[in-house]
């Protein structure tokens, strides 16, 4: 049986707190994991979000953590480049669907079928369960897993 690492070509669907962890510099080895997942992302052109994702991260970032407005809206404009997902209905209709098979919150089953309906086999996710499979999308959290273990290795830069 494979490993639900084992994917070439992986498309990893990124969670909101990913990304907002990324930009809090509370705890630096958490930091410094999923600023590695998100680099190997750009450079395999391998990342993926959602309109809900990129709200939820302005918001957050904004009210929450005191970025400044510019700084988050220059952020939201560089995620642009991953294809956001544009939740429609029937986004929310497979939402709806995950959230009754598998007890997801609605937030994390909207998350979850984003991810599938935008092509992702992964989510990359500090609040789902590392490792869970859902409606053909495997759960992996940026403090357990590597992104070694996709294949997604870092490029050296000169």
């Amino acid at each position: 049986m494979a490993s639900p690492l084992d994917a070439t070509g992986a498309i990893v669907f990124v969670d909101t707190n990913v990304l907002l962890m990324a930009d809090d510099a509370f705890d630096a080895t958490r930091q410094a994991r999923v600023r590695d997942w998100l680099q190997a992302l750009w450079q395999r052109r391998a990342g993926r979000v959602s309109t809900q994702v990129l709200s939820a991260y302005y918001v957050s970032a904004t009210q929450h953590f005191g970025m400044p407005l510019g700084d988050a809206r220059a952020k939201l404009r560089r995620y642009q480049l991953w294809q956001p997902w544009q939740i429609d209905h029937q986004t929310v209709e497979t939402a709806w669907g995950v959230e009754a098979r598998f007890g997801l919150p609605y937030w994390d089953a909207l998350i979850v079928a984003a991810a599938a309906q935008s092509g992702a086999s992964h989510v990359l996710s500090l609040d789902l369960t590392h490792g869970q499979q859902v409606d053909g999308v495997t759960i992996l959290s940026p403090l357990q897993a590597t992104p070694l273990e996709l294949g997604l290795t870092l490029a050296l830069v000169d």
